[in-house]
């Protein structure tokens, strides 16, 4: 099955338009998937989302036997809005083999002494394969964004602040990084999962409360929701400058995550759907060689 594309363009911000996350619901899409009721909304999702993993896993097949093309995946969401775990859901049947998934976190000694695009580049993936970006290099336009003074480090950038052109230029590199990917091959989906600040508390507090979930929790996580608002505004422009046709944002309810993870399997599917790929095809004089070969396993 596929996502209906009004429900893709619903979620898919539109190029020469805002994000406009303060309008976008956190919790449903206005289209409801087959007409469901709100009753079954949640077994309607589970059933998608089912659907989609055993679609991925044959569409993967194809990326892989075809080896033409990349798929990268970049999950960008406030904390607790559900990255790992839909990581964990979209790509269960997924071969290992040919999926990587990468974690951003605070930048070494090493990535600091290159360009902010640098530590991403080199973790991009290969033709054939699906690379999922957990956070990405839009931490430096985020993260940064928000404690301006992190800039610094391992940065020509002094002073007590960065100057504004700073962001509007790193907007222009991640666009002109992305185009060069894609014109490379490189297929990229960039998914925004929409939280909101009343489902992260609950989220945080469930944490907090379950002993076997206390690992999840970081105070780091409750200093950063201090920042709520900036986090929103930053997203709001991140999301508006760096969307694009080649490397499209949409923007995920996340609010439940049956829907959330049901929602971005379609996505993802529907991505790999529009590189219209066929099986390979098989050359004639191979097609003799297998031929001899089958004879020869028949004859021992």
């Amino acid at each position: 099955m596929k996502l209906e594309k009004a429900l893709l363009d619903e979620l898919m911000v539109r190029p020469g338009e805002s994000a406009g996350l303060d309008s976008r619901s956190t919790e449903s899409t206005t289209i409801e998937w087959k007409g469901s009721d709100k009753r079954r909304y949640k077994k309607v999702a589970e059933e998608d989302l089912a659907s989609f993993v055993d679609e991925l896993i044959e569409a993967q097949r194809l990326l892989w036997a075809n080896d033409t093309h990349a798929l990268l995946i970049v999950l960008q969401a406030m904390d607790a809005a559900g990255k790992d775990g839909t990581i964990r859901h979209v790509m269960s049947g997924v071969n290992p083999q040919g999926c990587k998934v990468e974690a951003f976190k605070q930048p070494s000694g090493e990535e600091l002494a290159h360009d902010f695009l640098w530590r991403a580049s080199r973790l991009l993936p290969e033709r054939g394969m699906i690379g999922i970006f957990n956070r990405s290099y839009y931490e430096e336009v985020l993260v940064v964004r928000v404690h301006p003074e992190l800039l610094t480090r391992g940065s020509a950038v002094s002073g007590d602040g960065p100057p504004e052109h700073v962001w509007s230029e790193r907007y222009e590199d991640i666009n002109a990084f992305e185009r060069h990917l894609h014109r490379n091959g490189t297929r990229i989906v960039k998914i925004y999962l929409h939280v909101s600040r009343d489902e992260q508390k609950r989220r945080f507090l469930e944490r907090l409360e379950d002993p076997a979930k206390n690992w999840k929790f970081s105070v780091h996580d409750l200093a950063e929701r201090k920042h709520w608002q900036a986090y929103a505004t930053a997203y709001e422009e991140v999301l508006s400058a760096t969307l694009s046709p080649w490397a499209p944002w949409y923007v995920v309810p996340a609010d439940h995550k049956y829907a959330l993870r049901a929602l971005v399997g379609g996505i993802v599917v529907n991505a790999i759907d529009q590189m219209d790929l066929l099986p390979p095809q098989i050359k004639a004089d191979d097609l003799k060689a297998l031929s001899r070969a089958k004879a020869e396993l028949l004859a021992e």
